[in-house]
């Protein structure tokens, strides 16, 4: 694996991410998950980066992805399966609403889809 792909191309889908986040979370959809006055954005931009490098090992380490439209699907993909995971997690304590889920995974299959064609793209240049 090589550890500057890694990084630089984790740090950009982690940005990536974070921007993606805060315009989808933040203004078009921002009564799925209200903010309140706890609401810690430093750990909302760690969760990004984390995303980010996540993907980014993934795409150096197993599967050597440097094009952006492979990087897009594999992203998509990558997306569909965490938002599945988190929201059966998130919702097992209280009634599901179900239109919020579908929302939810749509956006995070976007989002997956969008990160992971920079990280490909990022690689791709490094490469």
């Amino acid at each position: 694996m090589n550890n500057k792909n890694f990084l630089v191309s984790g740090v950009f889908g982690g940005i990536t991410n974070f921007l993606l986040g805060w315009l989808l979370y933040g203004f078009l959809f921002k009564n799925l998950y209200p903010q309140n006055e706890n609401t810690n954005l430093l750990f909302i931009f760690l969760g990004y980066i984390t995303f980010g490098l996540f993907m980014a090992y993934i795409f150096t380490k197993w599967a050597g992805i440097t094009n952006p439209m492979t990087g897009f699907k594999t992203g998509a993909t990558i997306g569909l399966f965490t938002s599945l995971s988190m929201n059966f997690f998130m919702y097992s304590n209280m009634p599901p609403n179900f239109e919020n889920i579908s929302i939810d995974i749509a956006i995070s299959i976007l989002m997956g889809a969008f990160v992971g064609a920079v990280i490909a793209a990022v690689n791709g240049k490094l490469k």
